[in-house]
């Protein structure tokens, strides 16, 4: 596999800030997202690549090794303990009897490996794919209920299961579905995260909905019946006689889903905002005047 430049996919330099990985990485990936680029191979490719590169670069420790071994970065600890463990080998043979070869060493340093051969470049050791991270930008309607979607990853097309009730920031693994193992390794896995926007009338926390109602003044003082929205339909209350503006009501089971739990809705609290009528004629400023001298 050619080697790839995670800088220049991002195009930014060495000396980035996480800041600008962060920025570079979100302007790239709107850019050469699939569902704004659809049967796009090219675009597909690019947008494996700078999902492959935003995962190195924007962890510290991945891209320290990046820095260090460049392509052979995921393998790093594995290089680093062959290493240390040749030079406990060359320590213990100071001093012995007998000539040890630059050959003989490498095969030690190979044995430790499953007879992986370093001075041919020849790698037999397996290790495991490279994780992908992917970001996926959803309406809070998309996730009231259970429903599949088809991600593009690695120029294939995976249908995937998004449960009801995830949450904004909320990351699943897909796994198996990240970078090709080495030498017959295991792949690696997906994470998704999940980025869900919310235009609704709605205020989502975890299970539970708020929202406001208005509430005209002779209804909210002599009672009365109400259509009010609930997040999937309508629904019919019942207005209680001098009811104070700022009144919270909770529905029960007219929240959210519960993530992975069939059946379970959170909580739907409705708060009352009362109305004072506007441009009042004048039988009734009359008969408000009348109201005022009675009380």
């Amino acid at each position: 596999m050619a080697f790839i430049d995670y800088y220049k996919v991002l195009g930014i330099a060495k000396t980035a800030s996480e800041k600008d990985i962060k920025k570079a990485y979100r302007k790239l990936a709107r850019k050469y997202h699939p569902d704004l680029n659809p049967n796009d191979k090219v675009a597909e490719k690019k947008f494996k690549e700078i999902n492959e590169a935003n995962e190195v670069l924007s962890n510290a420790e991945n891209r320290k090794k990046y820095d260090t071994y460049g392509e052979h970065w995921q393998n790093s600890e594995a290089y680093e303990q062959a290493k240390h463990q040749q030079q406990q080998q060359q320590r213990t043979y100071q001093g012995q009897s007998g000539t040890y070869s630059e050959k003989d060493f490498e095969d030690i340093f190979g044995n430790m490996f499953g007879g992986q051969d370093f001075s041919r470049g020849q790698r037999s050791a397996r290790f495991k794919g490279q994780d992908f991270n992917a970001e996926l930008q959803l309406e809070l309607k998309d996730v009231y209920e259970d429903h599949k979607r088809t991600l593009t990853v690695n120029n294939k097309n995976i249908r995937i299961t998004i449960p009801a009730g995830v949450e904004n920031g909320q990351t699943i693994k897909i796994k198996g579905h990240g970078g090709k193992g080495v030498n017959g390794g295991p792949n690696g896995d997906l994470y998704i995260q999940f980025a869900i926007k919310n235009h609704s009338k709605f205020k989502r926390d975890k299970d539970n909905l708020y929202t406001n109602v208005d509430l005209d003044l002779y209804t909210a003082m002599l009672g009365g019946d109400l259509m009010v929205d609930t997040f999937n339909g309508k629904v019919k209350l019942t207005i209680k006689p001098e009811t104070q503006n700022g009144t919270k009501v909770k529905l029960k089971g007219k929240g959210f889903p519960k993530y992975k739990k069939e059946g379970q809705f959170g909580d739907l609290y409705i708060t009352y905002q009362i109305k004072t009528p506007t441009k009042l004629t004048d039988k009734e400023k009359e008969l408000f005047t009348q109201l005022q001298k009675l009380r």
